[in-house]
């Protein structure tokens, strides 16, 4: 039996997700006949923790899915284990990088990964608690159906079930490793209100996360795109497409990995930075590799902490930091799509050491591209006023931290990579208990 991993980190209270998201456990086991280890690892303070567990312990009791709630004492004591079984040099480094005191988009997703990787599935489906299923009809549009109907198979079989297919007939053979939609609503990246306040002062913003190479129209191409997903249109009726993605048709809060694509290549660590999570998706789609696209799209959110007060700045620096990533990122993406298809194997899976060989080479990028990001940030918050300018003047004053911050995530980035592979199969040696269905697994008071 096909075992999968319906994968949730979240930091906040969020029990209708988690009911939600053992609805769509049970419609996969229903539909497929898969087992799904609905996998949730809550970093939240103890009492959200708690009010978090009660909705797991009013999760009905189903046969084939198998719920775990980890909270953050509990993914210590299971990642402690798993960096000392693997042997590495400084285990507490890796522990670090995986569980970090400050938020880590990236570092939430990895451990998913590795817990995937303990409980044996085959494939991560990665979903959001700040995001809904559309409805029809009063029955909610689950992406699993159509990342069950294609991840892990031969490209050539998974053509049977998709609407449309433009695969390269060499590409039959190679696996499925990428099955994703994309999102509607609002932006994924919480900037609507510059461009409310100021059209001008939004496009300068944006343009800075564009890459500096391409020519001027084409970054403002990008520009219009950015962080739209699929629009506003709602769900109709299935369409999915078999092919190479676009990396613009993919989502990390709505897409199913195959195990030989996360178990290979980790996500970038960064501390306090949105956007951390996708190069993953690169390596996939600039190495040619098939997937399904299809627009069960999720339907995306503001949660309120991130517009006022303290939240607000937090929110917003991590916007920053994201800006200033891509520094290094544009460097590892743009070889690897002068690499194509020599990123991967004879048996089509990414190879890692010329993508660490990337990584390592821009963590000496020249900085003066983020100390002008950083120059034109200050002068667009200025111009915006109010607590924007209040977050220019924190940015100010963080500035050397900021740009030391983002060097220093690419350099940890890379001794992540070099320890990925022995801590996914330490991973698989330790294990992670399962508790019986519809019951929580590891339900204790976190840390923080």
């Amino acid at each position: 039996m096909q075992r999968v991993c319906l994968a949730l980190p979240t930091m906040r209270s969020c029990p209708e997700t988690i009911a939600e998201l053992h609805e769509e456990a049970a419609y996969a086991v229903e539909t497929f006949g898969t087992e799904v280890h609905l996998l949730v690892l809550d970093t939240t303070d103890a009492a959200t923790f708690a009010e978090n567990a009660r909705a797991v312990a009013a999760l009905a009791p189903t046969p084939g899915v198998v719920v775990h709630h980890l909270g953050e004492a509990r993914q210590r004591e299971f990642l402690r284990g798993v960096a000392e079984r693997s042997g590495a040099a400084d285990p507490a480094l890796l522990l670090d990088l995986m569980l970090p005191q400050a938020v880590a988009y990236g570092s939430c997703v990895n451990r998913l990964f590795l817990g995937a990787a303990a409980l044996g599935c085959t494939s991560a489906h990665l979903r959001n608690d700040d995001a809904d299923f559309q409805v029809v009809d009063g029955r909610k549009v689950f992406p699993i159906h159509h990342e069950l109907l294609s991840i892990g198979r031969p490209a050539g079989e998974a053509a049977a079930g998709v609407s449309r297919s433009e695969l390269d007939p060499a590409d039959a053979d190679k696996p499925v490793m990428l099955v994703s939609g994309s999102f509607i609503g609002e932006l994924n990246v919480d900037i609507s209100e510059i461009h409310e306040l100021d059209p001008a002062v939004y496009r300068d913003v944006v343009r800075l996360w564009t890459p500096p190479v391409w020519p001027e129209e084409d970054r403002d191409a990008m520009v219009d795109v950015s962080f739209k997903g699929a629009g506003s249109e709602p769900f109709e009726t299935d369409e999915s497409v078999l092919g190479v993605p676009d990396i613009w048709d993919v989502y990390m809060c709505n897409i199913a990995l195959d195990h030989r694509a996360y178990e290979v290549l980790p996500l970038l660590p960064a501390t306090e930075t949105i956007g951390s999570d996708y190069a993953l998706l690169h390596a996939m789609v600039h190495s040619r590799l098939p997937g399904v696209v299809h627009n069960r799209h999720i339907v995306n959110y503001y949660t309120p902490e991130r517009r006022t007060g303290a939240g607000f700045i937090a929110y917003q620096l991590r916007f920053v930091k994201f800006l200033l990533s891509m520094l290094y990122l544009y460097p590892v993406y743009g070889g690897m799509i002068d690499l194509n298809r020599e990123l991967l194997d004879e048996r089509h899976g990414l190879r890692v050491e010329p993508i660490l060989g990337l990584i390592r080479g821009s963590v000496d990028w020249d900085r003066a591209g983020n100390e002008h990001c950083l120059d034109v940030l200050d002068s667009s918050y200025r111009k915006l006023g109010g607590k924007y300018a209040e977050l220019a003047d924190v940015v100010a004053g963080q500035r050397r931290q900021l740009l030391d911050e983002a060097q220093r995530d690419a350099e940890l980035w890379a001794v992540l990579v070099e320890s990925w592979g022995s801590l996914v199969a330490a991973a698989r040696a330790e294990g992670l208990a399962a508790a019986p269905a519809g019951a929580a697994d590891g339900a204790e008071e976190p840390t923080r």
